[in-house]
C-alpha cells in the first residue's frame, strides 16, 4: 500500500493525473502536470530525459505529487517522497503509465522501446514517505 489509509491508496490507484512539485537549486517549487501510474507502493511518471524535472531531482531527489478530482468537491491526496531516476529497463513502467491513461487520447505508440529512446525518456519513481489528503 501507498498509504496507511485505504481510502488514500484507492484515491490514488483510481487517477492518472496529478501536479508534481520538484525543487529548484533556491530551493522554489516548480510544479507540472503529469500523468502517473501506480506500481505497486511506488508511483512512476514517464517524461523526457532533457526535462527541468528530471535535472532538478539529480541534485535533490524530494517531490510531491498532488492529484485532485475534476469536480466539486475537489477532494486531494498528496505524496511526499524521494524519486530515484530510471534510465534502463523502462518498457513495464511505461505501459503502466499508457494504460492508465487509455481513452485519453494518448495511445502506446507502436514501437514503445523506440519512441523511448527518440525521446531519451526515463521513469521517475515516486517512493511515498508521506501521503496526507482530504475526502469528502
Amino acid at each position: 500500500m501507498i498509504s496507511d489509509r485505504p481510502e488514500w491508496d484507492a484515491f490514488l490507484s483510481a487517477h492518472r493525473w496529478g501536479v508534481l512539485t520538484t525543487l529548484r537549486a533556491s530551493g522554489a517549487g516548480v510544479s507540472s502536470v503529469i500523468a502517473y501510474a501506480r506500481d505497486g507502493d511506488s508511483l512512476v511518471i514517464s517524461t523526457p530525459g532533457g526535462t527541468f524535472k528530471r535535472r532538478s531531482l539529480e541534485r535533490d531527489p524530494r517531490a510531491t505529487l498532488c492529484v485532485i478530482t475534476n469536480a466539486e468537491p475537489f477532494n486531494f491526496v498528496s505524496v511526499e517522497g524521494r524519486v530515484a531516476i530510471e534510465t534502463a529497463d523502462l518498457v513495464p513502467a511505461t505501459r503502466l503509465v499508457f494504460a492508465n491513461i487509455a481513452g485519453t487520447g494518448y495511445e502506446e505508440p507502436s514501437d514503445l522501446p523506440g519512441w523511448l529512446k527518440a525521446q531519451s525518456r526515463v521513469i521517475l519513481r515516486l517512493v511515498p514517505e508521506r501521503v496526507y489528503g482530504v475526502i469528502r
